[in-house]
């Protein structure tokens, strides 16, 4: 009776969930007597002509189907007794266990893809095919990946390489096989430039600040992407000027094109310092109507490699070059090239005015192989430069999860290659896709070094805001290789600190040197850089007096009367587009520039100022750790204003986020 109560109450036990490593011995194993009967001119099973879950069938079947045990709580007992012995027993000699028949691969019913794991191809890939739980051959696997056939204009230079068919896999657990090696599919292999945050500057000792323009946007839709994913952003991942930057402002700009961009400049109290000011530099460049953009020469570079084959990746992208793609003009010119274990020509250069000719080749674009970015890249500036617009717009707009894994791929190789096409006025754009894969360290190389802009698309809306609504500053510069340099008054300001730009600080030297490159301003783009300073006298000065005194390092421009009263002096060159020589345009930054408290400071400066706070809580700077979420959603709550596409409503939504989901 005893007995019969627990093996009713065994009976009702939920079996254990299967082991991903078991399954994935047992599909090994599956394939491995799968080629082995082949060998042996049987169609399946082992040598003995089972299969081998037929083992169970073998013993299973008659002791269940004997009269003598049917319906008897001995019956069962023994049944399950002699289950967990050939389990045991199985498992010992390495034979693996499946609850599917389908496990041995027969012809009646082939083994699909377990759900969930994520699948990807290679060129030529045989194995992958049988990962699958196809019988295609390896030649049919290579043929499932190529390129589409382009457009009959259209000419594929490279068919993708084939790859020998890989041997049979051992008894050992079988991961998925990724463009640069094995990975698994939740691995996260994105990379970040390790950048510390801008220190403490003494001006005693060191009062100027020297740093390169940057526009990109990237990192705030990553920031957005980690927090709405459930995720803290990776400190690294973290640049605040393109946190701050990403948002439309509604600075003042110069009146015509004769002068690129205009400066405003506030000084106002920090909100998480009370013994700090902030000193903030707004630029603003001038804004081409529609009718007065040159032509645009575009060459659309896309990764097809079999990373890109997820909803995130390529068909976010090709929808988003659609979007691009209507709002060019007829006179544009569109060319495509796709890569993925090599580079191929799907789209020679062609008219915008035939959009349906370009769209079709955009739609045509499949996912497989590995990541030949190198090779791309060269047959993208080939292409520019075949269809190259004099004082016009020649642009590669580069797009892709991540790596560049087969030919020259260092950081170093591309960034030399792309250093050169720049000089012959073919610029790049990068695009970054999808997660797990994102390199974005590389992106910014080939972005700064390529005299483009870098963005991160993580949904349409995205896409949107950077080809759309902001593509006469994605696509047109107005001025290349600006520069900012800001001078001290050691008289009024006893430190400073400026807040991001960490990957785009300049030599002091470099500023006048028009041989050092830095970025560029598009078509109304706005640029805002935000130092943190500390007026002599302020309790919050962290650096002693030197011993010695710091007379030689007064700057000669500031130690006169006739500069005394100034706070800052605020320097700035560029480069018209096709010039080699740089104009300087110069501000002084005095008490006029001053307002007495935060409230008094126009609205856009009090958000980009809560936007700056954000950024630097997310990368983890100590000087904040006072300073509230809850402080920083209600400043920019308080200054949100005019918000057409919600983009600052979202901010404050991701601020509570972030609140919710840090632990420290």
């Amino acid at each position: 009776m005893i007995l019969d109560k627990e093996l009713e109450k065994l009976s009702r036990q939920m079996p254990p969930t299967p082991d991903p490593e078991a399954r994935a011995r047992a599909l090994a194993a599956a394939m491995q007597a799968f080629d082995e009967a082949a060998d042996q001119s049987l169609t399946q099973g082992n040598t003995k002509g089972r299969r081998q879950s037929s083992i169970f069938n073998w013993i299973w079947s008659p002791a269940v189907n004997k009269k003598f045990l049917a319906g008897s709580a001995l019956a069962t007992l023994l049944v399950v007794a002699l289950a967990g012995y050939l389990t045991i027993e199985m498992s010992r000699h390495g034979v693996p266990i499946s609850n599917q028949d389908s496990i041995a691969l027969d012809e009646e019913r082939p083994a699909a893809p377990e759900p969930g794991i994520a699948e990807t191809t290679g060129s030529g890939d045989a194995e992958t095919a049988a990962l699958k739980g196809t019988a295609k051959s390896a030649a049919e696997a290579q043929d499932a990946v190529e390129l589409p056939a382009p457009a009959a204009s259209s000419v594929v230079a490279t068919k993708p390489q084939s790859v020998a068919p890989m041997s049979a896999p051992s008894l050992a657990p079988v991961p998925l096989m990724g463009e640069s090696g094995l990975f698994q599919p939740d691995q996260n292999r994105e990379r970040f430039a390790n950048a510390d945050d801008n220190p403490i500057r003494s001006v005693a000792t060191d009062p100027v600040s020297t740093f390169s323009a940057d526009v990109d946007s990237a990192s705030y839709s990553f920031v957005r992407r980690s927090l709405t994913g459930g995720a803290m952003p990776d400190p690294q991942s973290v640049r605040v000027e393109e946190m701050i930057n990403y948002f439309p402002y509604d600075w003042p700009g110069p009146e015509s094109a004769d002068a690129p961009f205009k400066a405003t400049v506030t000084v106002m109290p920090t909100p998480w310092n009370r013994d700090t000011e902030l000193m903030h530099v707004a630029i603003k460049g001038y804004d081409r109507t529609p009718a007065t953009t040159p032509r645009a020469n575009l060459v659309f570079l896309i990764d097809v490699s079999g990373s890109m084959d997820e909803p995130d990746k390529l068909p976010l992208l090709k929808s988003a070059f659609r979007l691009l793609v209507n709002r060019l003009k007829a006179d544009d010119t569109v060319s495509i090239v796709a890569y993925a274990g090599n580079a191929g020509i799907v789209l020679e250069p062609t008219p915008a005015a035939e959009k349906s000719k370009i769209l079709s080749a955009i739609d045509r674009l499949e996912a497989g192989g590995s990541t030949g970015g190198a090779e791309g890249i060269e047959a993208a500036y080939e292409l520019a430069q075949q269809a190259f617009v004099k004082d016009g717009v020649n642009r590669v707009m580069l797009a892709t999860d991540g790596d560049f894994n087969v030919g020259p791929s260092s950081d170093e190789d591309l960034k030399r290659m792309v250093e050169a096409k720049r000089k012959d006025g073919i610029f790049l754009t990068v695009l970054g896709f999808g997660r797990g894969n994102l390199n974005d360290s590389l992106m910014q190389t080939l972005a700064q070094n390529g005299n483009g802009n870098a963005a991160y698309i993580d949904t349409l809306a995205e896409a949107r805001k950077t080809l759309v609504e902001e593509a006469g500053s994605t696509l047109f510069p107005i001025a290349t290789d600006v520069k900012f340099q800001v001078e001290f008054n050691p008289a009024r300001i006893a430190e400073y600190r400026l807040i991001g730009y960490e990957t785009r600080t300049l030599n002091h030297e470099d500023f006048n040197n028009d041989r050092v490159d830095a970025g560029d301003i598009g078509s109304g783009h706005s640029v805002t850089a935000i130092y943190e300073i500390t007026p002599k006298g302020s309790p919050a000065v962290m650096n002693d007096d030197l011993r010695y005194g710091a007379s030689s390092a007064v700057p000669a421009e500031t130690s006169g009367d006739a500069h005394r009263g100034e706070l800052a002096f605020v320097k700035m060159r560029y480069k018209r587009p096709g010039e080699e020589k740089s104009a300087l345009v110069t501000l002084p930054v005095d008490d006029k520039n001053a307002v007495t408290s935060l409230d008094a400071a126009p609205q856009d400066v009090r958000f980009s100022v809560a936007v700056a706070a954000f950024g630097q809580k997310l990368r983890r700077a100590a000087l904040l750790d006072s300073y509230s979420y809850q402080a920083i959603a209600d400043l920019a709550s308080a200054a949100r204003g005019p918000d057409p596409y919600g983009y600052r409503s979202e901010f404050v939504g991701l601020v509570h986020l972030a609140e919710g989901l840090d632990q420290r």
